[in-house]
């Protein structure tokens, strides 16, 4: 069996992964907040930004995570078109459980079907990024830790997008990202622990991209994207700072003579 090292650069991309998946939760989220409180096209386009926020926070954060495992007796590279594959799978199944939320007419159902779809997505990605490891050996998995990690994808999300209904301040959306960001990683954590290598040494050269030239340069420019987007959002006003402004202008308008 191979020693797997699910850290070899230290603390550093587990806690820069606890990031960017908090960082993605809370754009999601608000998002998501900003979303219920209009219609139409706009809500449209703050749910399409929410699952592309949340998808892309998880996304980095596996593949952050990723770029400090290791095994030893082999190198690993990452198949391409797999890898970007899970990227696509996070948002589109992200976004069927951000637009169930956002469209549900029954709360409680569209909060269950939504949590499910997503926390499914969140899943799907982590073993579809898994899918495209290339390594000298054969990689098992423990089914009881993969059914827990998946377990906990789901009740992750279902929790966040109950917190995206039910919470408007700033605050709790934060608190809400961080627990959404731990609930990630842990799943992220449980499902790498499930993880078994059997090496078979060799010589052959690895099909598949390196992370430096690959998975690195991909989740700085996703993480710049999810940077950005907090900013212009958070810079945006809200529907309801919209309205105080407007009504703020009324009376000013009656007492003018």
């Amino acid at each position: 069996m191979g020693h797997l090292d699910h850290a070899t650069f230290g603390w550093l991309t587990p806690a820069l992964s606890y990031v960017m998946a908090c960082v993605g939760a809370a754009l999601g989220l608000q998002c998501t907040v900003r979303a219920l409180g209009t219609t139409g096209r706009s809500r449209r386009n703050w749910l399409l930004t929410a699952a592309s926020a949340i998808g892309t926070g998880i996304w980095t954060m596996h593949f952050v995570a990723m770029l400090g495992f290791g095994v030893s007796g082999t190198q690993i590279r990452y198949d391409v078109p797999l890898t970007l594959l899970s990227l696509l799978v996070a948002m589109a199944v992200v976004g069927a459980g951000v637009f169930a939320v956002g469209y549900g007419r029954d709360r409680g159902r569209s909060l269950a079907l939504g949590g499910l779809t997503t926390g499914l997505g969140v899943a799907s990605m982590h073993y579809l990024g898994m899918a495209a490891l290339r390594l000298h050996g054969d990689v098992g998995y423990d089914p009881v830790l993969v059914a827990l990690s998946v377990v906990i994808a789901v009740v992750a999300a279902t929790a966040a997008l109950w917190a995206a209904l039910n919470i408007k301040s700033t605050l709790a959306v934060a608190v809400a990202s961080l627990v959404m960001g731990g609930a990630v990683s842990s799943m992220h954590y449980t499902g790498m622990l499930a993880v078994s290598v059997r090496v078979a040494p060799s010589g052959a050269a690895l099909p598949g991209a390196t992370t430096m030239q690959f998975i690195f340069p991909l989740a700085v420019g996703l993480g710049s994207y999810l940077f950005l987007t907090s900013a212009f959002v958070a810079l945006s006003p809200s529907a309801g700072e919209r309205a105080a402004s407007a009504s703020a202008q009324r009376p000013v308008e009656r007492t003018a003579p």
